[in-house]
């Protein structure tokens, strides 16, 4: 890999990472698309893979919001404990930006529930009052797609077939997707 190139790649990678943080952009793919126009790229010339994206935004995170960035990642990571436990019946995990480290101030907890059925977590929401928005999933074995806003925090609740629990799954790049227990949650949050 040439010098150029290589130095292309950090830059969409800085600029990708910058646009998450600061204009809210979740989607990875569309912010490596908005920061390689920045540069002239093409659409496909140099982009980098979104694990470099990944680093470049926690380096940013780190580097610009620091002591706010750790309290905003244990804050989520509280309030998804909170919900996880009311949600126990449903098999929850924890996964995306509040556990890889990744979340800014637009970010969303992102659960795995594991169900019979979506309309049950549906008829479970519907009767402990808890308002909710129903979304295309994004992950084609995923069964529903439901948005919660609560006082502490947004949370997306990704539903799975519970046979689907022992699966591993994997993101767009093929890497495989992180997700934590409740319980292992607990205990980082000790830490």
């Amino acid at each position: 890999m040439s010098r150029r190139r290589h130095i292309s790649r950090i830059s969409i990678a800085s600029a990708a990472a910058r646009l998450m943080a600061q204009d809210g952009i979740e989607n990875i793919a569309l912010a490596k698309r908005k920061a390689a126009r920045q540069f002239g790229a093409t659409e496909t010339h140099a982009l980098p893979d979104d694990a470099e994206v990944e680093a470049e935004l926690r380096l940013y995170l780190t580097l610009y919001q620091g002591d706010t960035h750790q309290n905003r990642l244990r804050h989520l990571r509280e309030a998804a404990l909170e919900a996880m436990d009311w949600l126990r019946p449903f098999r929850p995990y924890l996964t995306g930006a509040a556990l890889d480290g990744t979340a800014s101030g637009f970010s969303a907890i992102d659960l795995m529930l594991f169900a019979d059925s979506g309309k049950d977590v549906e008829i479970f929401l519907l009767d402990h009052k808890i308002d909710f928005t129903a979304e295309k999933p994004r992950h084609r074995q995923a069964e529903a797609l439901l948005r919660l806003s609560l006082p502490k925090a947004d949370v997306n609740l990704h539903i799975f077939p519970a046979h689907l629990e022992r699966q591993r799954f994997h993101r767009r790049d093929g890497r495989e997707r992180e997700r934590l227990p409740p319980e292992k949650l607990r205990r980082l949050l000790e830490e």
